[in-house]
């Protein structure tokens, strides 16, 4: 198991998060308290419902606690306008989803370069990381492909590129596995570790699979809300 590299990337303090249905308050986060260092691999697992997800989306900045702080760099960017944590999330977080979320009608690349096109950056000037970030995805030869003619695994493969074109310090991963069958998974797997070891990515990935949890550098379990 690999020791935390000494600076904190995310680090969470007493994360509350209720959620309102029906006029019936639900605690779904209960004082949630860790961190997360530079350069590990964590895995969060628990059963359905115990808040995992949600856990993820607060310290990615897709989702705001209702008490409590993210730290990042220091700064607490749960407390942030939505222009300001819309810059962060561009910046230095990278997000992947179990249904792979992909334009349908852009090639590998475009769905890859979308993001950074969107924030302003031309195509022209981004051909060198994608070129690199094709060749560590083993999507150089699908790079012309759309969503329709890939793999489910592809189709996850050109996700991942897409959340780490823009370099991220974070690389946040729900279910990245869920919708494949086992075989592919590994590879997803196999892929997630190989960026995480050569290019010491920071990752933080939600699981409820014991083989996908396997090897990482640390295993979170959430529970009813808490960490156990």
């Amino acid at each position: 198991m690999k020791q935390p590299a000494g600076r904190i990337a995310v680090e969470g303090q007493h994360i509350v998060k209720d959620f309102s249905i029906g006029g019936t308050t639900v605690n779904v986060l209960k004082d949630i308290s860790l961190q997360v260092f530079q350069g590990e691999f964590v895995s969060v697992m628990g059963p359905s419902g115990s808040g995992k997800s949600t856990l993820l989306y607060i310290l990615g900045g897709l989702d705001a606690p209702t008490s409590g702080r993210v730290l990042m760099d220091g700064a607490d960017i749960s407390g942030f306008k939505d222009e300001k944590i819309s810059r962060i999330r561009r910046q230095k977080i990278g997000f992947v989803f179990q249904f792979y979320n992909l334009i349908p009608n852009l090639n590998a690349e475009e769905n890859i370069m979308l993001p950074l096109l969107l924030d302003g950056k031309k195509a022209a000037d981004c051909k060198g990381r994608l070129d690199h970030i094709l060749e560590i995805t083993g999507l150089w030869d699908r790079r012309r492909h759309t969503p329709r003619e890939l793999s489910g695994g592809q189709q996850q493969r050109v996700a991942i590129a897409r959340a780490l074109f823009g370099s991220p310090e974070i690389l946040f991963a729900d279910e990245p596995t869920g919708n494949l069958d086992s075989s592919t998974g590994a590879e997803i797997m196999n892929l997630l570790h190989e960026i995480n070891q050569s290019c010491g990515q920071t990752i933080i990935m939600v699981t409820h699979s014991p083989e996908a949890a396997g090897g990482c550098s640390r295993i979170i379990t959430v529970k009813d809300g808490v960490v156990i």
